[in-house]
């Protein structure tokens, strides 16, 4: 057994051997053309024991950890996440990332994370910046054509902070029996609105949280691609802070964040060495009894009757498309969702409000994740691939349960060239319309596609 496949069977406890070359893994992922080799070359060059090239390889630092790979691998093998132990061995054996801007922003990610507690938009983009300036892998056309300009914008809209914001501290006991919070750091910045959104359809609802003061970020994409205790060890301080609060179940609208917390728990509950490594890291034991809920999970446990008895001001007029992107159903054996491929959740709720949910066939199609920020260019084609659908089949709106797919959808129209704009909102938003609240305590004007044109065509 070849020395990386031997790492891979420790730190995930999956046998590389038992590939196939089916090429399912490589039929499935929305970036495969991009990559110097395919998912499934890669599980065969681990099988010849050919670690120097998939080491140095562009493929696993260029996936978008979408999970298709993995839902979808009959051997049940978890390919998106043996990219991530690929990359960590690299960068313990000084192996340098053939794509340096991603690497950039990973370390920036990691930086920030441990230098505030929380991500710091701004801080984390200058720092990237100035590594991709570093290793000559800046794109400065890009940035002063497009994000400087879209930086400026998001700043205007009040979703972008100047300074960063730590965690406060943690005190206090949450009343028994309420539904824990926990944002997340782009609910806190970059998607604003989606927080404002949440919080008013909630209320309206019946339903109060409660927000831990000292939560800290999940570590998102940058933790597991450097660090497998430190991916594990960030939510598992958060669910310390949980469990002190008394809370028993903790409701994320970040589809990120769960995916994260719910990897967490999956994998201390079966890696002992890891259980103990982040136990040493944080002095806490996890021992079960939180329950981790996705935002669309929480409304379902309100009841879709419940929600439709709050509808006041049925969308009637509208049609629109339900867009669930990878990570609230994927991995399948991680996070348990019931229909990973095709889920009708969100699709049950957007009807709740008077609104068709058309059939259509991205609802789980990835959207670039984090890798839009540092390799813009790689994943265009596959947010036109879902606007163009969405647009195909007759939608007035995108409606999303997350907040990195709104960001993407959103922020990326105006590069795609085309002759139509498609508004991206949140199930949330969606539902507060219906329940006759404020457009502006929904955060609607936050949106870079303009909301106007859908509200009038309510109106009329």
């Amino acid at each position: 057994m070849g020395e990386l496949a031997q790492i891979i069977r420790k730190e995930l406890g999956t046998n590389v051997y038992l590939c196939y070359q089916c090429k399912k893994c490589t039929n499935g992922c929305p970036l495969a053309d991009k990559f110097d080799i395919t998912p499934h070359q890669l599980m065969r060059y681990l099988q010849l024991g050919r670690d120097e090239v998939v080491l140095r390889s562009r493929t696993a630092w260029l996936c978008a950890t979408c999970y298709t790979c993995s839902t979808r691998c009959p051997q049940d093998l978890d390919i998106a996440r043996i990219m991530d132990v690929v990359k960590v061995e690299a960068q313990k054996r000084g192996i340098p990332s053939p794509l340096p801007e991603v690497y950039a922003f990973t370390q920036a990610g990691v930086h920030n994370i441990r230098l505030f507690g929380r991500m710091y938009e701004l801080g984390m983009m200058a720092e990237m910046y100035l590594r991709m300036l570093l290793s000559k892998s800046l794109d400065f056309k890009g940035v002063l054509q497009r994000d400087v300009p879209m930086g400026i914008k998001m700043f205007l809209k009040g979703k972008l902070k100047l300074f960063p914001a730590r965690p406060g501290k943690a005190e206090g006991k949450a009343p028994e029996g309420i539904l824990g919070y926990y944002p997340g750091c782009s609910l806190h910045s970059t998607s604003a609105e989606y927080d404002m959104s949440v919080r008013a359809v909630f209320k309206r609802l019946g339903v109060e949280l409660f927000e831990p003061e000292g939560w800290t970020c999940c570590g998102t994409s940058p933790a597991h691609s450097t660090d497998h205790v430190l991916a594990a060890a960030l939510p598992m301080q958060n669910m310390a802070l949980f469990e002190r609060a008394g809370l028993s179940k903790v409701m994320m609208p970040c589809s990120a964040c769960y995916s994260r917390f719910k990897a967490a728990v999956y994998d201390v509950q079966r890696n002992e060495e890891l259980a103990e490594a982040v136990k040493e890291q944080t002095g806490y034991e996890y021992k079960g009894g939180i329950e981790i809920l996705h935002l669309l999970e929480a409304l379902e446990e309100v009841g879709v009757d419940k929600i439709a008895e709050k509808v006041t001001h049925p969308l009637e007029g509208w049609k629109v498309v339900s867009y669930y992107g990878c990570l609230i159903t994927r991995p399948p054996k991680i996070v348990q969702a019931p229909h990973y491929e095709y889920p009708v959740i969100m699709d049950r709720l957007v009807e709740a409000t008077g609104v068709p949910s058309l059939d259509w066939s991205y609802k789980t199609y990835c959207c670039g994740g984090s890798v839009t920020l540092s390799k813009t260019e790689a994943v265009l084609d596959m947010i036109r691939r879902i606007i163009e659908d969405a647009h195909n089949v007759g939608a007035d709106a995108i409606v999303v349960a997350c907040p990195l797919c709104q960001i993407n959808l959103d922020t990326c129209q105006e590069l795609l060239g085309l002759d139509y704009r498609m508004p991206v909102i949140y199930i949330t938003q969606l539902l507060g319309l219906a329940f006759g609240i404020n457009p502006k305590e929904l955060g609607l004007q936050k949106h870079f596609i303009d909301v106007a044109p859908l509200l009038e065509k309510k109106a009329a």
